[in-house]
């Protein structure tokens, strides 16, 4: 009995860590609009300034755009996790709740669990604004929900990563600079935005092997054809890798720094 309310303690910890580092996103301006306002503003503009050069009009763009919009969007809100985690250390937050009757790994927790919902509201921002424009999917609700869960659970993958280095840098704006930039390069080196045959051969070849475009060809499959196929298995697995990777990494610092 002891051992279920330790159980339940633990849970209810870790959800309000949860609902504050939510608050924290939504009363913070440069973290909402990762979330919320980054989605709309670059699937409009990309949509409406290279739709008719690539594809010829921006309803024949969609298609492709959505993939990619939606796979950017997701890992740029998965970035603000370092970021937070290295701002709440360096304000002294977490020092202070190590004082409080709760349970050490709350705050990480709590700040993961959040990331999660994070996710999902930049993706349904990415699709809603996508539809708005005239993008109509192919396959039906579920499939269009395995597709953002798939997005999702990358996405939610890489914020280990992120969270590890916010937990090891010391500077919050650096930490979101570099976040920033890498994830620019390589979905800006990826199927994205523009078809592949279009680049430099040395390019195509960067492309091919960019982690970001087995995602992207997968959710592509995905929306063309409604079946899962094996590139998102493979999306899966490595995800499913990171987690195992990152995710005891990630807490052995956080505890140790404890």
């Amino acid at each position: 009995m002891k051992m279920v309310a330790t159980k339940n303690q633990i849970v209810h910890n870790i959800l309000t860590m949860t609902h504050r580092n939510l608050l924290k996103t939504l009363h913070n301006p440069d973290s909402l609009s990762d979330v919320v306002i980054e989605p709309v503003i670059f699937t409009l503009l990309f949509g409406y300034l290279f739709g008719g050069v690539i594809a010829g009009s921006v309803h024949a763009y969609l298609p492709m755009l959505v993939s990619g919009i939606l796979v950017q969007s997701i890992l740029n809100a998965a970035s603000g996790s370092g970021q937070q985690l290295r701002e709440d250390i360096n304000a002294g937050v977490f020092d202070r709740f190590k004082t409080l009757p709760i349970s050490p790994i709350a705050p990480l927790a709590g700040q993961l669990v959040g990331d999660s919902l994070r996710l999902l509201l930049s993706g349904m921002m990415a699709l809603i604004t996508a539809f708005v424009m005239g993008w109509r999917p192919t396959v039906g609700l579920p499939t269009l929900g395995a597709v953002l869960l798939l997005a999702i659970f990358i996405g939610w993958a890489t914020s280990w990563i992120f969270a590890l280095v916010g937990l090891m840098a010391k500077n919050a704006e650096l930490i979101g600079s570099l976040s920033m930039i890498i994830i620019l390069v390589m979905t800006f080196l990826s199927n994205a935005f523009i078809p592949v045959k279009t680049l430099p051969r040395f390019i195509q070849t960067i492309v091919k092997i960019n982690p970001v475009s087995l995602t992207i060809t997968a959710i592509r499959t995905i929306l063309r054809t409604g079946n899962w196929g094996g590139n998102a298995t493979m999306v899966f697995i490595s995800g499913g890798i990171i987690i195992l990777i990152f995710m005891p990494l990630t807490v052995l610092v956080y505890q140790r720094r404890g």
